[in-house]
């Protein structure tokens, strides 16, 4: 009863953010719905008159032709209730989808959302479409009720016992439909979340191209992914089949009562009565339309269970934000000029970069990393290195914000940064990380992300990340399309593009995750000194275990279980530190996992 109270309300919010196109949906609708009683009093009246049970009123010609004015005006009704409700349901689901993408980029970047991307998606498509649509039925419900109110008015003034027993079956439907609420929810629980397994399923894929076919797993693959379809293929199926039957019930409680009330009908009539063939015709034409209004609100009753499924999945991704979130009304953008986008931050140049004490720890585990001290001065090259899950990738997350850090103080140039999140953005740093996300669209597009690029900045950019040779070999050069998640290009070609973004955007830090673990030696090192050559005073964090980069680093942090267990040059370290010395003897080592 709880969970149906907040479903509503999460509702109600969403039509007050839309209230004027709201009531034209209620209006047109209401209208659509009670409009079928003209022509029911309008066949009453023509057998009335062909039976010569009234004599007086419309001629026969004159009640055909009210007809057709009818036809006209309810066409032109619903047309326009088609194109209202349209806009009102694109609007409330924009408005959904924006509040929920709003609250997925404050959070964390690393933790921003609850399962894989591709399951993300499922929620953004079918969960939002789900509660749009039930909120669009909500105006049949009001013309539904308006229907019944007048209906029964009218045929209660004609016979009252049989106006009594046309609704019964209306009482057996709603009975019905709140008995299988349960199974509803269950069921729809089920299809959904295998319907995300199989979008995140997809995006892996396609994010790991590279390492299924390393692996030769393409077979294992296929076979993986078959197994999800099946699985949602039977939860799926058992969900349409359970409301399937809920219809079939609905259908056939209706059809039933139809015929007893058809029977009791016929009885009344004779030659003396006061029940004429005009009082049964309009009888009949309403029973119709009885039968479409009990149907349609045991469905709504079941697709109101469903959307409470789909709030409930919607709410997941707030991560402990309040639900009303994600219903909170906002300025859509949808018609006009679109408002003009912020300004990036001013930049500042970076002096000198100090972290002190930064904690993290993953929830439910005793991983991460602790009280991490670090110093970064203008124009340094410093490598964090470690063996696998010693907490690289965590320490780099958490210091540019994409884990929320439980501890510790970040200062750029002396200034304490409060919101690491929104404070290392280009022009102040730019980030790679070790799976560089790619978008489906040109290889120019992808470096430049928007920012109006001349040529010679993205040359320059392809030339420090050593993609000349690899565009030149594109037959459409930058304009080459790179396929979903850059599949087209070899997982070098990948972090190499990555690279060159950075490069585009010129900032103050820049920040690499293992860049080189696709690349061979040579490209690696060429890299690194075009980097240094053509970025004197630029800052750089690197993450790597490659003897290029230890040999290039003017300071390495070397880290242990998550600690810093030492800090130095590669010579002071080689003597000292017996971690860094295996890692050195280890080369070459693989890529590492994200720690």
């Amino acid at each position: 009863m709880k969970r149906d109270r907040l479903t509503l309300h999460l509702m109600w919010r969403l039509i007050r953010s839309q209230p004027v196109r709201y009531l034209g949906n209620v209006a047109a609708w209401a209208t659509v719905w009670v409009m079928p009683v003209i022509p029911g009093l309008i066949t009453k009246a023509f057998f009335d008159r062909i039976t010569g049970d009234q004599t007086a009123g419309f001629t026969v010609g004159t009640l055909i032709a009210f007809l057709g004015a009818y036809a006209v005006a309810r066409v032109c009704v619903i047309q326009f209730g088609m194109f209202n409700d349209e806009n009102f349901r694109f609007r409330v689901a924009a408005l959904l989808r924006r509040n929920l993408l709003e609250r997925i980029l404050e959070l964390p970047g690393a933790r921003a959302i609850p399962d894989s991307p591709g399951e993300a998606i499922s929620r953004f498509r079918d969960d939002v479409d789900q509660v749009a649509e039930t909120i669009s039925w909500t105006t049949d419900m009001i013309g539904t009720v308006t229907f019944a109110a007048v209906a029964v008015g009218i045929l209660s003034s004609i016979n009252a016992h049989i106006t009594l027993i046309v609704f019964i079956p209306l009482v057996l439907v709603i009975v019905a439909a709140e008995r299988a609420g349960t199974r509803i929810r269950a069921y729809r629980i089920a299809a959904r979340e295998a319907t995300g397994r199989v979008t995140g399923a997809i995006g892996e894929m396609f994010r790991s191209v590279q390492a299924i076919k390393v692996a030769g797993a393409e077979e294992g693959m296929i076979g993986h992914f078959r197994r999800l379809n099946d699985e949602r293929k039977v939860v799926a199926v058992r969900d349409r089949v359970f409301t399937a039957i809920l219809e079939s019930i609905f259908w056939n409680t209706v059809n039933i009562g139809t015929g007893i009330i058809l029977i009791l009908a016929a009885g009344t009539m004779s030659p003396e009565g006061t029940f004429t063939v005009g009082d049964f015709a309009i009888f009949v034409y309403f029973l119709t339309f009885a039968t479409d209004m009990v149907h349609f609100i045991g469905l709504f009753i079941a697709r109101l269970r469903q959307s409470s499924v789909a709030f409930d999945r919607l709410y997941e991704l707030l991560q402990g934000a309040p639900a009303d979130r994600m219903v909170a009304p906002r300025t859509l953008h949808l018609t006009g000029d679109v408002p003009p986008l912020p300004d990036p931050p001013e930049r500042e140049p970076l002096e000198r970069l100090e972290v002190r004490g930064l904690t993290y720890r993953y929830p439910g585990t005793g991983n991460g990393i602790e009280n991490i001290d670090m110093t970064l001065e203008r124009g340094s090259f410093t490598v964090i290195t470690g063996r696998i899950g010693a907490g690289k990738t965590t320490l780099v997350r958490a210091l540019l914000g994409l884990l929320d850090a439980g501890g510790g103080e970040i200062f750029w140039n002396g200034r304490r940064v409060d919101d690491p999140a929104t404070f290392f953005v280009p022009p102040r740093s730019a980030y790679t990380p070790q799976i560089p996300l790619l978008f489906s669209m040109s290889l120019r597009d992808n470096l430049a992300m928007g920012l109006p690029v001349d040529d010679d900045a993205m040359v320059a950019a392809m030339h420090a990340a050593v993609l000349e040779p690899d565009v030149a070999a594109m037959p459409e050069g930058l304009e080459t399309q790179i396929g979903a998640l850059g599949v087209r290009l070899s997982g070098g070609q990948v972090q190499r593009t990555a690279a060159a973004r950075m490069f585009v955007r010129q900032p103050e830090l820049y920040v690499f995750d293992d860049l080189s673990s696709a690349l061979d030696v040579d490209t690696e090192r060429t890299l690194w000194e075009r980097m240094f050559a053509d970025r004197e005073e630029a800052t750089s964090l690197v993450v790597s275990h490659r003897r290029a980069a230890l040999r290039q680093a003017d300071q390495i942090i070397v880290l242990e279980g998550g600690r810093v267990s030492a800090a130095g040059t590669l010579d002071e370290l080689m003597e000292s530190s017996k971690e860094l010395r295996r890692l050195w003897s280890d080369e070459p080592i693989g890529v590492e996992k994200e720690d």
